[in-house]
């Protein structure tokens, strides 16, 4: 029996690396859900939700704007200069951010540091894509998930660790503390080799071998080299225009699709304006609401360890619809929440119920959705597109988070919590159908395979197929 070919140790830092900026990435979702509670009194906007949401959805804004520009600035920067150039911004506008002397200054630094964020949406999953063996690629990308929950956790952790402070400076470490971690991945940052991809790309070969002999010292460096340019070399333009048209057409409307429902089934109503749900259901105190939120993100750490283990194994079409069925469930569940609501107040047994709920909607997004859009955000497209194929992803995908984050909070003020998620649930339908109908299994193909999917019209070729189209470039 052969031997199990070992990890590269670059992998491994690319990994960590990635790891980390997802860890950035998760707490600024779930430390402003906390902060806000705190800011909004010291700014005086109590009762001001169209402020309030104004402000937390600043961050998105600049997101939107970063995923959009970040498949351009990839391509033109390369990966790893892209992802350093983010670490340095975070850095930055995190302590703008906790410096902010007004609601506009706030607003202005998270604006900011969601643009940094965005194109590290688009850089972080590509990078990783195009540095890691095949066969780990699928866990290596979930793992950045798995951080990003960990950075939800120590949001709310941080958040609830500080809230006995004076409310003039606990929100403002919650905001600077994100900073830390950046600061620290810099030097690994700039150690790391630009990806083969990359300077293939842009006819750079002989770095591009020795960037292969560090992220695959056990593959056969030639043959692989040699798949990338036969790969590259057939491709041609590299335009925007080109997703709107045959081959790629079905890939980019599967992209755009998956980014939206990601985000319009209501995942980040339940991050950033959790402890405010929690309130709605009973919960007093603004701590206990942050506790009750830490806890839901701490199950829903377990989930997206289990699709770890199980993504390069299983598939990624049925950890997608177990997500979403997941979702739908729990989102059910804090329907009857709210529709058996007395007054103001629940009894124990409805508080418990919308907390298995907003655990259950937490479990099945990072199992499903949270965990595999970073993965086909860098499979889905060959080389010359795969930067703007995840801009479209990632914009799509925060098109529909603007929609959430910006109106969420007056929604349910408007019409109360059951048709609030009631509305999610319907929207969880369609989400289901549409992984069903356009989701490829992409698992343990290389990337210039995958792009065989598309150009035989959404359906893997034969193996003659395969051999001519190999014939032919």
């Amino acid at each position: 029996m052969a031997a199990t070919p070992r990890k590269p140790k670059s992998a491994l830092v690319v990994a960590l690396s990635a790891a980390t900026l997802g860890v950035i990435y998760g707490y600024d979702g779930s430390n402003v859900a906390g902060a806000q509670l705190y800011f909004e009194d010291y700014f005086g906007l109590q009762g001001n939700e169209a402020a309030v949401e104004t402000i937390v959805t600043a961050t998105v804004y600049g997101e939107l704007i970063g995923a959009l520009a970040g498949g351009f600035v990839i391509n033109r920067l390369g990966r790893r200069p892209s992802i350093v150039g983010v670490v340095f911004g975070y850095v930055v506008f995190c302590i703008l951010s906790a410096l902010a002397a007004t609601p506009l200054m706030l607003g202005t630094s998270r604006f900011f540091l969601g643009l940094t964020i965005g194109i590290s949406l688009i850089a972080v999953p590509i990078f990783v894509a195009e540095s890691v063996p095949a066969r780990i690629r699928g866990a290596t990308l979930v793992a950045y998930q798995v951080a990003a929950v960990v950075g939800i956790i120590l949001g709310y952790l941080g958040a609830l660790a500080l809230s006995g402070l004076s409310q003039t400076i606990n929100w403002r470490i919650m905001l600077g503390l994100a900073s830390v971690p950046a600061i620290l991945l810099i030097p690994a940052l700039l150690r790391l080799p630009e990806t083969a991809r990359w300077l293939v790309l842009k006819g750079r070969i002989a770095e591009a071998r020795v960037s292969l002999q560090h992220t695959d010292p056990d593959a056969d460096i030639d043959a692989e080299l040699a798949d990338i340019q036969r790969g590259i070399s057939s491709e041609k333009g590299g335009r925007i225009k080109e997703m709107l048209r045959k081959p790629y057409a079905r890939a980019t409307i599967f992209v755009v699709g998956l980014g939206f429902f990601i985000q319009i089934t209501g995942i980040n109503a339940t991050v950033a304006y959790g402890p405010k749900i929690f309130q709605a259901i009973g919960v007093d105190t603004n701590t206990e609401s942050i506790l009750m939120s830490t806890l839901v993100q701490c199950i829903a750490l377990v989930a997206v360890l289990a699709s770890m283990t199980v993504v390069d194994r299983w598939g990624r079409r049925p950890i997608l619809l177990t997500g979403i069925t997941i979702m739908f469930v729990s989102q059910l569940a804090m329907v009857v929440t709210f529709a058996t609501q007395q007054g103001t107040t629940l009894s124990t047994a409805q508080i418990v119920l919308g907390f298995a709920g907003l655990a259950g909607i937490n479990i099945g997004f990072v199992f499903g959705f949270g965990a595999l859009v970073w993965v086909y955000s860098s499979e889905s497209f060959p080389a010359r597109l795969r930067g703007y194929g995840s801009s479209a992803m990632l914009g799509s995908d925060l098109l529909a988070n603007i929609i959430i984050a910006q109106f969420f909070l007056t929604i349910l003020s408007a019409i109360g919590g059951a048709w609030s998620f009631g509305i999610f649930a319907i929207l969880a339908v369609p989400a289901w159908l549409f992984v069903w109908c356009l989701a490829p299994e992409t698992k343990g193909r290389e990337l210039e395979e995958i792009q065989s999917f598309w150009e035989n019209g959404g359906s893997w070729p034969t193996e003659q197929q395969a051999g001519e189209t190999g014939r032919g470039r």
